[in-house]
């Protein structure tokens, strides 16, 4: 699986003006909506039920809040960066300006966390975090997204 398998283009969003964690989740639901045809509203309520375990804040100003749903047919993954980082009750206590959304089919079991897994990879990389907090336009995010994992 690669990452270009998991997010296109229209899955960036370059500079996202959400203010508060609760406004990125929806507005990053209403993408995915678009994007796999599933209510919006479904999948906020799936996401923000998985945040209410723990905070998808891994750190370093990322976050990858992700959930599994019904009537999904294929992982899809949308990417935002926000204009000016929110609080998202990460683990190091820092506000986050990157966020990568991830949804699957309920039946997924392990392609779901071997995408996770791929996703906190890329976002480890501190110069591939520079480089996706430098971008302008959704077009070199999405390049960027995806050559990376090319060029490992």
């Amino acid at each position: 699986m690669d990452l270009a398998d998991l997010i296109t283009e229209d899955a960036v969003l370059p500079a996202l003006r959400s203010h508060s964690k609760k406004q990125v989740l929806q507005d990053l639901s209403e993408r995915a909506a678009e994007l796999t045809g599933l209510p919006a509203r479904t999948i906020f309520e799936t996401v923000l039920q998985r945040e209410r375990l723990g905070s998808t804040g891994i750190g370093n100003g990322i976050a990858i809040p992700h959930g599994k749903l019904a009537g999904l047919s294929r992982i899809r993954g949308v990417f935002a960066r926000l204009v000016k980082p929110v609080e998202f009750e990460a683990m190091d206590d820092q506000p986050v300006d990157l966020v990568f959304l991830l949804v699957a089919p309920e039946t997924a079991g392990a392609d779901h966390l071997k995408a996770l897994s791929k996703i906190a990879r890329m976002l480890r990389n501190p110069r591939t975090v520079t480089d996706l907090r430098a971008g302008r336009d959704a077009s070199a995010l999405h390049h960027l997204m995806t050559q990376v994992e090319s060029n490992a």
